[in-house]
C-alpha cells in the first residue's frame, strides 16, 4: 500500500465532492480481510462535525454491506478511476450474498495499517472511524415528497457519520 498511495491531509484536498459522489460514485466497504463486503453508493456527504472532518454514508438495511458496516468500528469510502466504472456498476447491481464481487470484478483488496479495506484500483480513499449512526425516519422529513419518491417500500437508510482519520491518494 505504501508504494501505491500517499497519505494526504483531507483539509487540503482539491476534489469536488459533489461531482465525486454524483458522477464518479464510491465503494463503501466494511469488515476485515477474509470477511468484508463492498457496495456502490452515490449518496453521502463530506464536511466538519464536532470539530472533526467527517464523511456521511447511507446504507439500506437489506443491503449485504449493512451487516458489515453496522458491526464494524470503521469503514472506507473508495473512489476509483473512470476506466473502472464497470466495477462500480457491478458492485451496485449485485449482492455480496450471492456473488463474489472481488473475483467477478478483479478488485484487489488490501488491509491498511488501521485494519480497514482499501483497493488497489482506488485513486482516492478515506478511512473513517464511526462516530454516530441512526435510521432515517418518515416523520422527520420536512419535504414529504422525499420519502414518497425515494422510499416507497419504507426501506429507509441508516446513516453513518465517520471521522476521516486517514485520506489516501495515488
Amino acid at each position: 500500500m505504501k508504494n501505491l498511495f500517499k497519505e494526504v491531509n483531507v483539509k487540503f484536498l482539491q476534489e469536488n465532492v459533489f461531482s465525486m459522489l454524483d458522477e464518479e460514485w464510491m465503494l463503501i466497504t466494511a469488515g476485515s480481510i477474509g470477511s468484508f463486503n463492498t457496495m456502490t453508493a452515490s449518496w453521502g456527504s463530506f464536511g466538519i462535525m464536532w470539530n472533526k472532518p467527517v464523511a456521511i454514508c447511507v446504507v439500506r438495511p437489506h443491503r449485504h454491506t449493512f451487516e458489515f458496516i453496522n458491526s464494524s468500528p470503521s469503514f472506507t469510502l473508495s473512489f476509483l478511476t473512470e476506466k473502472d466504472k464497470k466495477i462500480l456498476d457491478y458492485c451496485g447491481r449485485y449482492s455480496g450474498k450471492h456473488v463474489d464481487k472481488i473475483k467477478e470484478t478483479g478488485l484487489v483488496p488490501f488491509e491498511t495499517d488501521l485494519k480497514n479495506i482499501g483497493f488497489e484500483q482506488s485513486r482516492l480513499f478515506f478511512e473513517c472511524r464511526k462516530l454516530y449512526s441512526d435510521d432515517l425516519k418518515a416523520e422527520h422529513f420536512i419535504d414529504k415528497e422525499i420519502p414518497q419518491q425515494n422510499y416507497p417500500t419504507k426501506d429507509f437508510h441508516r446513516f453513518f457519520i465517520g471521522e476521516i482519520v486517514k485520506c489516501w491518494k495515488k
